[in-house]
């Protein structure tokens, strides 16, 4: 059986505007280019929908929080629905706050975001939190406790209140095989 013609040149211009804006860039700590963690997200949203703006947006969604890109410029080359998504999943950092100060304060305007956002929103959300899981799973089953130690904040408890506050606001999701491996990982770095 031969593969069957798909209409991807949306999420091919997303994969090429992601592939330059992150160009050059680790993903943190790793040894790779950031695009792999992209991918896999993008690979994990493909799990639960083939909806093309939905790919498109899991590829860009780290574009406004990691790189100069805007929501605004997202808008301009991908329309409303894509830059939405991307602006729902991303940080928003106030002037003269470092990234450790500021910290909790975002992740719990991430959580209360996702809560309240629509489903498409909180798909994408899931592959990327999903891509990050399994990183944290892998390298805390390698270096335990000392993982921590690699993040802006190094207190384990904050991770596990993170994780489990995203995990509650995606749970619109528990059907999904990805949720459910979300959830599986969490309980397997932080415990029941």
């Amino acid at each position: 059986m031969t593969n069957q013609a798909l209409d991807t040149s949306l999420f091919d211009h997303a994969v090429t505007f992601a592939v330059k804006a992150h160009s050059g860039t680790e993903r943190r700590g790793k040894g790779f280019p950031y695009i792999i963690h992209l991918m896999e997200a993008v690979e994990i949203v493909a799990t639960i929908t083939p909806d093309q703006e939905l790919l498109a947006a899991a590829m860009l969604h780290d574009t406004v929080e990691d790189t100069p890109v805007t929501v605004e410029d997202l808008r301009l080359e991908f329309g409303d629905r894509i830059a939405g998504i991307v602006e729902a999943e991303s940080d928003v950092y106030n002037d003269g706050e470092s990234e450790h100060e500021s910290w909790h304060r975002r992740k719990q305007e991430a959580i209360e975001r996702l809560s309240a956002a629509p489903m498409e929103a909180k798909i994408v959300a899931l592959g990327d939190k999903l891509s990050n899981m399994r990183a944290i799973a892998r390298d805390y089953a390698l270096i335990g406790d000392g993982l921590w130690k690699l993040f802006h904040v190094t207190e384990k408890s904050e991770h596990e209140w993170h994780y489990r506050g995203l995990a509650h606001a995606l749970k619109d999701l528990e059907v999904t095989p990805a949720y459910r491996e979300f959830v599986y990982l969490i309980e397997e770095v932080f415990g029941i």
